[in-house]
Parts: C-alpha cells; sequence; structure tokens
C-alpha cells in the first residue's frame, strides 16, 4: 500500500498552514484593536514557529536531493 501523499505535498500542507497560522497570530494581536477571542497567541504564535521551521526543512531536503542527484 502505498502513501497518497508524496514529499511534494507535505511541503506544500505545511507552508499554507503555517502561512495561515502566521496570519491569524498577527491578525490577534493588539495592534489591530480589542479582539475579544480566548486562543493563547503566544501558544499560536510558537505553532506558527514551528511549522515555518518544518516547511524550511522540507525544502533544504528537496535542495539536498537535487544537488545529490
Amino acid at each position: 500500500m502505498t502513501f497518497p501523499l508524496d514529499f511534494w505535498n507535505i511541503s506544500l500542507l505545511t507552508a499554507i498552514t503555517a502561512i495561515i497560522l502566521l496570519i491569524t497570530s498577527e491578525l490577534l494581536s493588539p495592534y489591530y484593536g480589542k479582539i475579544n477571542i480566548q486562543i493563547s497567541k503566544k501558544r499560536l504564535r510558537n505553532t506558527s514557529i514551528a511549522f515555518s521551521i518544518i516547511f524550511l526543512i522540507t525544502v533544504a531536503v528537496r535542495i539536498i536531493n537535487i544537488i545529490l542527484t
């Protein structure tokens, strides 16, 4: 049985998730007015940074794969 997602799809999924989380964390910042949402902004920001790092790692693996082949 093969996994339906390949490395390119996982990389694209992490990129989109990171962008959505970064935009959401910035829109919830206090500079855009008083927002009454019960989401931990620090945890949201840390999660978005983690997804960004995962995306950069997948890009690095793809670059190394291109160089070695």
